[in-house]
């Protein structure tokens, strides 16, 4: 497995981490996009998988992980967007292949939508598609001023294992929960509610970037945790619906919202084969 590299980068003012590996010279590249909870370290491994064979990146967003949480960043799809844009161009990217999970999703499709030309096709895990209309439970807690902050305030270790165990029937690593607990820090709490609260379902512009990617028709997998209790099955086909008509679905029937981590070998089979072919790289001897 190739090794990973660590560093930094300046996004118009906003420090990042940013993990690495293959090919740093490389225009072309697969790029990971956490959603939230999450950060670059959800993608360690698979990073290193996809540099045996090409370019691979991921960074952390702001208000989370260890990124800049500044109170004045715009916390919508399209501030989101307008960042990764950014570092795209920071690393010297002009060619991306995504990798997507949870609000990750919407922000790159944001993106690709704003840069047609530079998307190149998408792995997709348990992410909402632009037609989606409600909101999970929690979701909706988020959304609700005052009720947010309190339900923020009382968040305690037990209750974030009990809430990121929900509905799995393969447990997340106690070390992955704990990690994305101690990084779930006030400047994250807030950027969560005010990225909440700005997005309202159909998600604005939606049909937008539907009707502008839609006919593109981008090669994409959508690697699928049957037992997500966040964003039912359903999701998958709304996906390749709306996004992706020739998208292949892959239905992990035990996996839950994370099917990268609960199942990384069958969840990450799938990714593999399908970015190494459109980078056009060779199998492994």
């Amino acid at each position: 497995m190739r090794e990973v590299n660590s560093g930094v980068i300046s996004v118009d003012g906003l420090r990042s981490p940013v993990i690495d590996a293959g090919p740093s010279d490389a225009s072309e590249a697969v790029v990971f996009l956490h959603g939230n909870p999450g950060s670059s370290a959800d993608w360690r491994d698979l990073v290193a998988e996809v540099g045996e064979f090409g370019r691979a990146v991921a960074f952390d967003l702001p208000g989370f992980g260890g990124a800049d949480k500044p109170v004045e960043f715009d916390y919508r799809i399209e501030g989101y967007a307008q960042f990764i844009a950014t570092a795209m161009k920071e690393l010297r990217i002009e060619r991306a292949h995504l990798v997507l999970h949870d609000f990750g999703g919407p922000f790159g499709i944001a993106w690709a939508a704003s840069c047609p030309d530079a998307f190149a096709g998408a792995v997709l895990f348990n992410t909402g598609s632009v037609s989606q209309r409600k909101w999970h439970a929690m979701a909706r807690v988020w959304r609700t001023p005052v009720l947010g902050e309190i339900s923020m305030a009382l968040t305690n270790r037990r209750l974030w294992r009990r809430a990121l165990q929900a509905g799995d029937s393969r447990p997340l690593p106690p070390q992955f929960v704990d990690r994305m607990y101690d990084d779930y820090d006030r400047g994250t709490k807030q950027a969560v509610l005010k990225l909440y609260r700005a997005t309202d379902v159909p998600y604005p512009g939606a049909e937008e970037m539907a009707q502008g990617l839609r006919p593109l028709n981008r090669p994409a997998v959508i690697i699928w945790g049957a037992q997500d209790p966040f964003i039912g099955r359903k999701g998958a086909e709304a996906l390749r619906r709306d996004l992706f008509p020739g998208a292949e679905i892959v239905m992990l029937e035990q996996s839950g919202h994370w099917p990268f981590v609960d199942d990384p070998e069958r969840a990450a089979a799938p990714a593999l084969s399908f970015l190494r072919a459109q980078l056009h790289a060779e199998a492994p001897v």
